[in-house]
């Protein structure tokens, strides 16, 4: 009986580590590196803005103020979906606590092309903004950005 056993040891191992193999692909998924904003014709961004905290003693200027500043916050928020933002995390532990957690974000980009959307009062004190950006321009967005950022690396 222990000869059995032994004589089919190498050949039931064998078996066993055939079925074990991994196979790794030097190709990463397709739909991995696709960003979802491009799975869309157009992106839009809305921008809020309050009136009564812009600086003038004029009511007529503090909502041109509160618009305009509507229309940067969209801007900002079309940039985001374009570029992405860049994040700074910091976290302090000591003895095993937190002692601090701090997080920045900023965007940095260039759009042009954008459509005016919208301008819309919110309330009585609040203004919105929406603006689109077209796909196509998107892509063009990403390509001059691409452009800049090798002229950077190179010099």
């Amino acid at each position: 009986m222990r000869k059995l056993i032994v004589g089919w040891t190498p050949i039931i191992l064998a078996a066993l580590l055939a079925g074990c193999g991994t196979t790794w692909s030097t190709q990463p998924d397709a739909s991995f590196i696709e960003p979802m904003v491009e799975r869309r014709d157009t992106l839009t961004a809305t921008g809020y803005a309050v009136i009564d905290v812009q600086p003038s003693d004029i009511a007529a200027q503090r909502r041109l103020l509160a618009i305009r500043a509507a229309k940067l916050d969209a801007y900002r928020g079309l940039t985001e979906q374009v570029y992405g933002q860049y994040l700074d995390s910091t976290t302090t532990v000591a003895d095993m606590v937190v002692r601090s957690d701090s997080f920045r974000a900023r965007v940095e980009g260039v759009v042009y092309g954008a459509n005016l959307v919208q301008i819309e009062p919110r309330g009585s004190d609040t203004y919105e903004v929406t603006l689109s950006l077209d796909k196509s321009i998107v892509n063009d967005l990403r390509v001059l950005y691409l452009e800049r950022a090798v002229l950077a690396s190179s010099s």
